[in-house]
């Protein structure tokens, strides 16, 4: 199999040469972009505080495929099993509610020695972490509003929830030596017709700058912001909507994080990547696959995903867009979602830096729109799959199908005994 892999890797590079595509360069390319992993996959986004309880705030995982990790130390194991069936830099992002501790502690408290077995671990492990407030499946987010809440006293709870998880979140990147990016999102909305909808969104701005108040060095940390089109429960109204969220990170300068399941069923998130560039200093990206709302399926290799991969290439924005993932899939093996997921977006990446983009643009910036559309076209059969079998290999990691069966032996052998 190593054999046939090779040869036809130096037929394709001879192939993408007569395109005038560096195929090396193009691997090379690919060994510095990293894809943070969504740990929440691993266990249907229940955390450590009270994993038995309620997952609220509008979201919602489905199906009961056996074996969700139910501590650290299970989420851990299970999570270096999928990374080792990927190949290529990662990161890792958490959620607050997956920390660590022999009592409990309230979000509000939260303090960097409750991920500190996190931080040694990703030391270990040689990867970056990325974190996240956890402003839902709380008592005092149960009528839907948090940030936003009429209650001053609510509100400054989870004020004081997120500037406690702004100060993690530079920990990790002090330690670790790259920057967590940590990403803002609230539920706060509502189910039915709405009458004040201007108090919510100005309580919201109001608190979103007491949160970021604090100065943190952006060599450690970075805000992004996150807006929701709907969600179970907040169906007709939600404060933190993509216009909000447009104006907050343009006129504070923060990261924008365009979700791909945040927007109207018509809506891409592709296209969006060139016109808020404009407009804020960075972007994070939560590659994810809608089916008729936002459902977070496994992310494949379709359209979307290539078409985000592809303005991420062209426009060379690998030091501003920060890439991750966010889907949470209970009914099939967790740790087979992680690897097909991360793989299908390290293809779409991987198969944009083999366009030919300079000619690509040469023929467009002369109206020759037919050549344009004939080596779009023509560029999609060319052995992509070779050069991503031999990246795989140099990576140590299963080039084909192959990794399934070694998840289903952690599966038999772990997984099955939970």
């Amino acid at each position: 199999m190593t054999k046939l892999i090779e040869q036809a890797f130096e037929l394709a590079k001879q192939r993408y040469a007569d395109s005038g595509v560096d195929v090396e360069q193009a691997m090379t390319q690919l060994d510095s972009v990293p894809v943070s992993m969504h740990c929440w996959q691993g266990d249907d986004v229940r955390g450590f505080e009270n994993p038995q309880g309620a997952l609220t705030g509008g979201i919602q995982a489905t199906g009961n495929y056996r074996g969700k990790a139910r501590n650290a130390t299970e989420l851990r194991a299970d999570l270096e099993k999928a990374m080792s069936l990927i190949p290529g830099p990662k990161r890792l992002n958490l959620h607050a509610i997956y920390l660590e501790s022999e009592t409990p502690v309230e979000r509000d408290a939260i303090e960097p020695k409750h991920f500190a077995s996190w931080v040694a671990w990703a030391k270990q492990h040689k990867l970056g972490l990325d974190f996240n407030p956890s402003c839902f499946s709380h008592p005092l987010s149960a009528d839907g509003f948090t940030l936003s809440h009429a209650d001053k006293a609510i509100r400054q709870f989870w004020i004081d929830h997120c500037k406690a998880s702004r100060r993690i979140s530079a920990y990790f990147g002090e330690q670790l030596g790259t920057p967590s990016v940590m990403n803002i999102w609230v539920p706060d909305g509502m189910k039915d017709i709405t009458v004040d909808r201007f108090a919510p969104r100005q309580r919201l701005m109001s608190a979103l700058d007491e949160v970021i108040s604090e100065t943190f060095s952006p060599q450690h940390h970075i805000d992004a912001v996150e807006s929701k089109l709907f969600g179970i429960g907040a169906e007709s109204y939600t404060v933190g909507s993509s216009e909000f969220f447009m104006g907050y990170a343009t006129s504070r300068q923060t990261a924008l994080t365009l979700d791909a399941g945040h927007f109207h069923p018509t809506e891409v998130i592709s296209d969006k990547i060139s016109t808020v560039m404009l407009y804020v200093p960075r972007l994070l990206l939560h590659v994810s696959r809608p089916v008729r709302w936002d459902s977070d399926h496994v992310v494949l290799l379709d359209d979307e995903t290539q078409a985000i991969a592809s303005e991420i290439v062209r426009h060379q924005l690998f030091d501003k867009v920060h890439i991750g993932l966010d889907f949470f899939d209970a009914s099939i093996n967790r740790i087979a979602a992680w690897v097909i997921g991360t793989r299908n977006t390290k293809k779409a990446l991987l198969r944009a830096l083999l366009e030919p983009t300079a000619r690509l643009r040469e023929a467009e910036a002369v109206g020759d729109y037919t050549t344009r559309l004939a080596l779009l076209e023509e560029q999609k059969s060319l052995p992509w799959q070779a050069v991503w079998e031999a990246w795989c290999l140099r990576h140590d990691v299963p080039a084909d199908a192959s990794w399934l069966s070694d998840v289903r032996h952690y599966e038999q052998q772990i997984l099955n005994q939970r």
